[in-house]
């Protein structure tokens, strides 16, 4: 492991933003994001496979009355995160270290009011499809944590990723979705405050446009008419 690494991860185990192993709320965090770390009633917001947490930090300084949660397995990647929003004195942030597969082991039942997708790995060959995290297999885990009226959320410059997911949501079942195949382009552009991830910025400076779409979850109850 670098020395850079190291220091990250020191970092981490310092920072009160930062929720991993080894820390006393982490095996007791579910269900109680608002009671034991927020301190408030506000929605949570989910950031899945948030990297260095640009889209959690830049939602949360226009959105103050929101928390937001970032989530990666990578802890140097979120050790950047943790360290923008703590000099940025933002208490609505948190970073999770831990896989997506777990999700369930950190949020009850309706504990999240939105996720987001920004830019994940498109898991292009056929034998990796079901790691894609718009695949049904996880879109099953955040049904089960997302609040009713709770939107998902994608951006990705990858065509294939967004047409697959397309595809899934409409068998899936989903309510209210729209969706741009080029959000720069689009009257929604507004909504995103202009905030890019690190690799969202390379790809619209290349001129590759940015697919976008949002959707809420049928409720079971629509499921089963």
């Amino acid at each position: 492991m670098s020395r850079k690494k190291r220091i990250k991860f020191a970092n981490n185990a310092l920072a009160t933003n930062v929720l991993e192993v080894g820390k006393p709320l982490y095996e007791t965090i579910k269900g109680k994001w608002n009671e034991s770390y927020f301190l408030n009633s506000n929605p949570i917001v989910l950031e899945l496979a948030c990297g260095k947490g640009e889209y959690s930090v830049g939602l949360a300084q226009v959105f103050p009355n929101k928390n937001f949660i970032g989530i990666d397995l990578k802890g140097d990647r979120l050790a950047s995160g943790s360290q923008r929003a703590t000099e940025l004195g933002l208490t609505n942030v948190a970073f999770l270290r831990t896989n997506i597969e777990f999700l369930q082991n950190f949020f009850e039942v309706g504990e999240v009011a939105e996720i987001w997708i920004t830019f994940p790995d498109p898991f292009n060959l056929k034998k990796r499809i079901r790691r894609r995290l718009t695949h049904p297999h996880f879109l099953e885990k955040y049904r089960a944590v997302m609040q009713q009226d709770g939107f998902l959320h994608l951006k990705t410059d990858n065509r294939e990723l967004f047409d697959f997911t397309l595809e899934e949501l409409a068998h899936f079942g989903v309510r209210d979705l729209e969706a741009t195949f080029d959000l720069y382009q689009s009257e929604m552009q507004d909504d995103h405050h202009g905030i890019k991830t690190r690799f969202e910025q390379i790809f619209t400076e290349k001129g590759f446009p940015v697919h976008y779409l949002r959707g809420r979850f049928l409720l079971m109850t629509m499921l089963n008419e």
